[in-house]
């Protein structure tokens, strides 16, 4: 061989596949490069059973209602700081709450069943959002279930820290 075909088969063998490996994993990065939390705008957050999803909270107005254990509708304002915002969005990226699936259940049964308890998350941002269905009953990828489920705790348990710190 040449000196010069050693130096192209030397680039293909090296050159090509780091560019191959570099656009596989690369591309799931740049599609969410939208999903920044510069631009972030606001969170949407709904729970409740079957399709009445009556306990939501919104952060662009920061209205939280939710029914108390007597069934009385209790209405509050919550805003979220941008520490809050920071904390939340890299939940988000760590769980890979970009890459599920919209929605996370056993069945189209499951969805119809009014008895079913169901959460529904949306992180809205300038140019993109993502919404996410989920029923904890859901019995498929448990690593899928434990990413979803992980992120609707973390936003309940930022909600649930907002609203004693601002009772006391």
């Amino acid at each position: 061989m040449s000196s010069r075909g050693k130096k192209i088969f030397l680039a293909l063998s090296v050159i090509v596949p780091f560019l191959i490996y570099s656009i596989i994993y690369y591309a799931p990065l740049i599609r969410n490069a939208p999903f920044q939390e510069k631009y972030f705008v606001s969170l949407e957050y709904k729970w409740g059973k079957g399709e009445n999803l009556e306990n939501t909270y919104n952060s662009a107005t920061g209205e939280f209602k939710y029914l108390n254990k007597y069934d009385s509708l209790v209405v509050k304002n919550i805003k979220l700081d941008q520490r809050d915002i920071k904390y939340l969005d890299s939940i988000a990226d760590v769980q890979g709450f970009w890459n599920l699936p919209n929605v996370v259940a056993n069945s189209e049964e499951d969805l119809k069943n009014p008895k079913n308890v169901r959460y529904f998350i949306k992180f809205n941002y300038q140019k993109k959002s993502k919404e996410v269905t989920y029923l904890p009953n859901f019995k498929g990828n448990e690593r899928m279930k434990g990413a979803i489920s992980k992120m609707q705790k973390e936003i309940e348990l930022t909600l649930i820290d907002k609203e004693a710190a601002q009772v006391q």
